[in-house]
Protein backbone atom coordinates (compact mmCIF):
# COMPACT_ATOMS: atom_id res chain seq x y z
CA UNK A 1 0.00 0.00 0.00
CA UNK A 2 1.72 3.52 -0.97
CA UNK A 3 2.74 5.42 1.81
CA UNK A 4 2.39 2.32 4.03
CA UNK A 5 6.39 0.73 4.79
CA UNK A 6 6.19 -2.02 5.45
CA UNK A 7 2.64 -3.04 4.86
CA UNK A 8 1.28 -6.69 5.37
CA UNK A 9 -1.72 -7.67 3.98
CA UNK A 10 -3.87 -10.17 5.84
CA UNK A 11 -6.47 -12.51 3.61
CA UNK A 12 -8.70 -14.80 5.97
CA UNK A 13 -10.86 -16.68 3.53
CA UNK A 14 -9.92 -18.52 0.37
CA UNK A 15 -10.16 -16.72 -2.74
CA UNK A 16 -13.28 -15.86 -4.04
CA UNK A 17 -14.85 -15.64 -0.49
CA UNK A 18 -15.82 -13.30 2.01
CA UNK A 19 -13.50 -12.29 5.26
CA UNK A 20 -12.36 -10.37 7.57
CA UNK A 21 -9.33 -8.87 5.94
CA UNK A 22 -7.30 -6.08 6.41
CA UNK A 23 -3.39 -5.39 7.40
CA UNK A 24 -0.62 -4.29 9.74
CA UNK A 25 1.41 -1.36 9.22
CA UNK A 26 4.54 -0.33 11.31
CA UNK A 27 3.92 1.05 14.69
CA UNK A 28 4.23 5.20 14.80
CA UNK A 29 4.04 5.63 18.04
CA UNK A 30 5.37 4.33 21.69
CA UNK A 31 4.69 0.39 23.04
CA UNK A 32 1.44 -0.23 24.96
CA UNK A 33 2.46 0.59 29.27
CA UNK A 34 3.14 -2.52 30.86
CA UNK A 35 -0.62 -2.74 32.84
CA UNK A 36 -2.20 -0.23 30.88
CA UNK A 37 -6.00 -0.77 29.61
CA UNK A 38 -6.69 -2.23 26.40
CA UNK A 39 -7.57 1.26 24.63
CA UNK A 40 -7.83 -0.10 20.94
CA UNK A 41 -9.01 -3.73 19.10
CA UNK A 42 -8.04 -6.68 20.23
CA UNK A 43 -8.18 -8.73 17.41
CA UNK A 44 -9.35 -13.05 17.82
CA UNK A 45 -7.83 -15.61 15.69
CA UNK A 46 -9.51 -19.12 15.92
CA UNK A 47 -7.68 -21.78 15.83
CA UNK A 48 -7.42 -25.37 15.94
CA UNK A 49 -5.84 -26.40 19.21
CA UNK A 50 -5.71 -23.59 21.59
CA UNK A 51 -3.04 -25.76 23.60
CA UNK A 52 -0.85 -26.28 20.38
CA UNK A 53 -1.08 -22.78 19.32
CA UNK A 54 0.16 -21.32 23.17
CA UNK A 55 3.27 -23.37 22.66
CA UNK A 56 4.13 -21.76 19.66
CA UNK A 57 3.25 -18.28 20.37
CA UNK A 58 5.45 -18.92 23.50
CA UNK A 59 8.18 -20.06 21.49
CA UNK A 60 8.39 -16.72 19.08
CA UNK A 61 8.01 -14.36 21.94
CA UNK A 62 4.50 -13.79 23.25
CA UNK A 63 3.71 -13.82 26.74
CA UNK A 64 0.32 -14.95 28.22
CA UNK A 65 -1.95 -12.18 29.10
CA UNK A 66 -5.02 -14.11 30.50
CA UNK A 67 -4.79 -17.83 30.43
CA UNK A 68 -7.50 -20.00 28.74
CA UNK A 69 -10.80 -20.03 30.05
CA UNK A 70 -13.77 -21.56 29.21
CA UNK A 71 -16.60 -19.76 26.79
CA UNK A 72 -19.23 -22.26 28.04
CA UNK A 73 -21.00 -24.36 25.65
CA UNK A 74 -18.76 -22.50 22.72
CA UNK A 75 -15.28 -22.19 22.98
CA UNK A 76 -11.36 -21.58 24.87
CA UNK A 77 -10.13 -18.38 24.88
CA UNK A 78 -6.79 -17.05 25.49
CA UNK A 79 -5.38 -13.70 25.44
CA UNK A 80 -1.22 -13.37 24.88
CA UNK A 81 0.71 -9.80 24.06
CA UNK A 82 3.27 -10.14 21.34
CA UNK A 83 6.77 -8.81 21.16
CA UNK A 84 5.62 -5.38 21.03
CA UNK A 85 3.32 -5.55 23.92
CA UNK A 86 0.11 -5.41 21.79
CA UNK A 87 -2.54 -8.01 22.95
CA UNK A 88 -4.31 -10.94 20.87
CA UNK A 89 -6.76 -13.37 21.47
CA UNK A 90 -6.96 -17.31 20.37
CA UNK A 91 -9.86 -18.85 20.29
CA UNK A 92 -10.73 -22.52 19.89
CA UNK A 93 -14.42 -23.82 19.12
CA UNK A 94 -15.44 -26.34 20.92
CA UNK A 95 -19.57 -26.95 22.12
CA UNK A 96 -17.99 -29.17 25.19
CA UNK A 97 -15.99 -26.29 26.75
CA UNK A 98 -16.97 -25.81 30.18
Amino acid sequence: MPGQDPYLGIVTGAEGTLGINGGFVKRRGPAPVEGAAVNAYVCTIDVESIDEMAKKIETAGGTLALPKFAIPGMAWQAYYKDTEGNIFGIHQPDKEAK
